[in-house]
């Protein structure tokens, strides 16, 4: 007689999907918190994203330097260059409309007024063509690595900063030999130049997320700053040449109120003996400040609701 013995059980498959739990999403979200599992590539928080920008100061300054220091690395000239552009494009303005289109008759001081706007402008204009392309040049490093994006354009603009404190050592001196000399109000230079620096940076951040997703942005770019360049009084005074007869008032008042025709006025103010209050748009401190805190936080905040996108082609 066989004898029969009974087969083993058969292995459990505990990879069974009918074997496995079943979690309503709502339930899998409280078991994902539980033990501390986040969204890979979530945004963070505002609060936690400033945090993790702070906690990324060094390499944030670190890289501004390494961009300034590498600019002109290609050039005899090497960081001769950072003084020389404003300065070339100052004498070429003079020329074309100081000389031939006499723009600067009725200006007094007409050099320390054209050098001084010059530079100013530069200062925004670099900034914001610097911060259109922070996201879209350095694709390769915001794939590659994890890191706030927002250090990138706001490197970038501390760079465009450092770059202005080279050039006004330039300023200063042409300041000098045309016999503006030092005074009280120079003093003024240093806030202006921090709320500029301030919108400067904010608007760079808006134009970062927008290149990001639309690169042709970067082609239109320099249209748009040539464009605003002759409407902010870089070469010429806007209360000399835009008087009340000769164009509509709210287009006066969208001139005046033009945040970079503001920060020059306010230079040249703090600057220029001749440069008085009467030719600065009233209340044009609080302008000044309400531009750089709309620009400058908006631009943050609209930089920061774009995050987890960048970089995913």
């Amino acid at each position: 007689m066989v004898s029969q013995t009974a087969a083993p059980p058969a292995p459990v498959d505990t990879a069974s999907p009918a074997l496995l739990p079943v979690y309503e999403p709502g339930e899998l979200a409280a078991l994902a918190a539980r033990h501390g599992l986040t969204v890979s590539g979530a945004r963070p928080t505002l609060g936690a994203y400033i945090r993790q920008l702070w906690g990324r100061r060094h390499f944030i300054t670190a890289f501004a330097t390494a961009k300034l220091t590498a600019q002109y690395s290609q050039a005899k000239l090497g960081q001769i260059w950072q003084i020389m552009t404003p300065l070339l494009n100052a004498a070429v303005y003079y020329f074309i409309f100081g000389v031939l289109m006499n723009t600067k008759h009725g200006v007094p001081d007409y050099v320390p007024f054209l050098v001084t706007g010059v530079f100013i402008w530069t200062f925004t204009a670099s900034s914001i063509t610097a911060g259109t392309r922070a996201i879209s040049g350095n694709t390769g490093l915001v794939r590659a690595l994890h890191f706030p994006r927002a250090s990138l354009p706001i490197a970038l603009a501390i760079q465009q900063l450092q770059q202005l404190m080279f050039s006004l050592g330039a300023l200063f001196l042409i300041l000098l030999v045309f016999g503006q000399y030092p005074r009280p109000s120079w003093l003024l230079a240093v806030p202006a130049l921090a709320l500029q620096a301030l919108f400067n940076t904010g608007v760079s951040m808006v134009m970062a997320r927008l290149a990001a997703k639309t690169p042709d942005i970067a082609q239109l770019t320099p249209f748009i700053l040539r464009t605003w360049m002759y409407a902010s009084g870089v070469m010429w005074s806007l209360d000399t040449l835009l008087t009340a007869d000769r164009v509509p008032h709210f287009v006066l008042l969208a001139l005046e109120y033009n945040p970079a025709a503001v920060y020059i006025d306010l230079m040249r103010y703090a600057l220029i003996d001749s440069f008085t209050g009467m030719q600065l748009p009233p209340h044009v401190w609080a302008v000044a400040t309400g531009w750089a805190l709309v620009c400058g936080i908006g631009g943050f905040v609209y930089f920061w609701k774009a995050e987890e996108r960048y970089g995913r082609g």
